[in-house]
This record gives C-alpha cells, structure tokens and sequence, in this order.
C-alpha cells in the first residue's frame, strides 16, 4: 500500500490520457450524423504494443510491486492480450513472468506469442486443465524455488484491476461531456465494469465475446466491489449477439466489421474482442440502441497483434488483396 493506506501501489506503466478521435467516414456508413461517432484509442497505451490491459496492470502490478513480488504469474489463451501485456509489463518493473496458457503449443507462434517471447516471458502449457489450478500450482513451485510470486488475475480483471477503467471514465467525461454511449468489447468484464462506475450503466454498452459463461454476472459483480452498493445484473446494457460459434472463432459480422473500420479509417482491429465489438456497434445502429444525433464513443481495446496469430482472419485479409494489372 502506499502512504494512503486506503489508496493501493499504481504501478506507471502508461501514457495518458489516450486520444479520443472522430471517425467521420465510418459514421456516415453507418448512417449516423459526422459528428456522432468518435473513438477512444485505448490502443495506444504505449507499452507492449498497446491495449486496454495496460490500464489494468497498473493497478495489480502495482500491488505485486508494493508486496515484494519477484515473478508474475498469470494466465489466458494461447493468443492472450493480456499475456502479453503483462509480460511487456514485467519487462518494464524488472520482475520475471510466467504466462500459464490453455492448451499445448500449436503450429504457430506468431501474433502475441511471438511478443511473449520477445519480451522474455516462460510459457507454460496447461493443456486441458482448469488455468486457475494451473497457475496456483505454478506460483507454489516458484515458492519452493525462493520466488515471490504473485497471481495476477485472468484478462487482469478483478475490483482492483477495474480501477484503471474508473480513470478511463474520468478521462471520457472531460474529454467529451456530451457522451451519449461508450460501446466496448466484454472480455473478463473489468473495462466494461470500470467504466460503468463513473458513467452509469445506461452509458455503457458491452459487447459479449464468450470469454466467460455469465457477462452480466461477471461485471455486476465488479461494479459492486468498486463502488461498495449492489449492481443488478439485469440493469447493464449488454449485447449477446456477437459470440457466433464462440470464443476464438471468427464471425462473418466481425469480418465485415474489421473490413469496413479499416477502409473507412485506416484503424485495424482485431477478430475477437474490438472486431466483435464493432459489430456489435454496427448491429445497435441498425435495431435503434445507438441513434443519430447523439455522440458515441468507440472504446479501441487494443489486440492487433493478435490478429497476426489468428489464421482465418489473416487468410480472408490476404484474400481480399487486388492484383496489381501490368
């Protein structure tokens, strides 16, 4: 803890605040008004190759700093953002990381692995096993070892973590005081649940992409630590209708999503969190949830490199290539 017992260690892992920047072409396609749709480049966080985690890792990283914490440990899928980040995070701390990872290892080490190694991280493969034991087992063999480890939670998405989406909020509100709506990708819930507490839930729409069984669960149970008064699930704005075939399968809605976002803006996205989410933007214009005239705002969470480790995705991008005619 710091001087302020009440307040924990923040670890400077970022640069803020991030930019929020029109996205007039994308507006217009969609059928909105120039002015009405703008983007929050969470992106560009600066370390690690960028994303929304990094918000996160400030906070738990922190904690682990202020307790002595020789190794981080954490866990995730194999093309994981927040793997990445943490390895990028331990990198810049002076602390080793353990990334404990679903599966075995595959053909490809491209997208996050590639960094993850770049960065210095030990990968361990759970296989099958449930990542929570496995990482558990981890930090006890690190204290046999003399480590001191600490756990940092699954997408860093915990009442602590979630405080660097607070801040988030904060910046939102000084920058655009008119916010109608901030659409987000739903992950292991911690933005969505973040932003929720200094912008009400009826500012925040979360995107589902099936990284955990009960989103509206998961987040009101964040929300509800950070602000210490009970959150009811049925009273989030959450959209269910993105997940597709699930977790880590690319969906026809966030292909064309990442399709249109690129050609109309030059932003890439990735195929399973901000693709998903932009589609999901796309499908609330159309039903009515996301309205012209009213100014909302695009939350970029990062994850381009993992669109480099995703192969459907990158085959129909390269498919979609032009011959050059000579």
């Amino acid at each position: 803890m710091s001087a302020d017992s009440r307040t924990p260690h923040r670890a400077v892992l970022g640069t803020w605040p991030t930019p929020l920047e029109p996205m007039p072409r994308l507006a217009r396609a969609l059928g909105l008004g120039a002015d009405d749709l703008w983007i929050k480049r969470d992106d560009l966080t600066g370390l690690g190759g960028g994303g929304n985690k990094v918000r996160k890792l400030e906070w738990t990283c922190g904690v682990a700093q202020s307790e002595g914490a020789t190794v981080l440990v954490t866990t995730g899928a194999p093309q994981s953002n927040h793997a990445r980040l943490t390895a990028a995070a331990g990198a810049r701390l002076g602390l080793d990381v353990v990334l404990v990872l679903a599966g075995a290892p595959g053909s490809s080490n491209s997208g996050n692995l590639a960094l993850d190694g770049l960065l210095g991280a030990t990968v361990v493969w759970a296989g099958d096993a449930a990542l929570d034991a496995a990482a558990r087992e981890v930090a006890a063999r690190l204290r046999q070892q003399g480590g001191v480890p600490a756990l940092i939670p699954f997408g860093g998405s915990s009442v602590l973590g979630a405080r660097g989406y607070v801040e988030c909020g904060r910046e939102l509100l000084a920058q655009a005081p008119d916010l109608a709506a901030v659409v987000v990708a739903v992950g292991s819930g911690g933005t969505m649940a973040g932003l929720v507490d200094p912008l009400g839930s009826a500012r925040v729409i979360g995107v589902h992409c099936g990284a955990v069984d009960d989103p509206f669960r998961t987040v009101s149970g964040m929300v509800s630590g950070l602000s210490g008064t009970p959150c009811a699930p049925e009273t989030l704005r959450v959209r269910l209708d993105q997940v597709g075939d699930g977790y880590g399968v690319l969906t026809e809605q966030a292909m064309a999503a990442l399709t249109l976002t690129a050609r109309t803006e030059g932003i890439v996205l990735d195929p399973i969190y901000t693709g998903r989410a932009m589609a999901g933007l796309i499908a609330a214009v159309e039903d009515g949830d996301v309205v012209p005239g009213q100014r909302t705002v695009f939350l970029h969470s990062g994850g381009m490199p993992g669109l480099f480790g995703h192969a459907a995705t990158v085959a129909k991008a390269e498919a979609a290539l032009t011959a050059s005619k000579s």
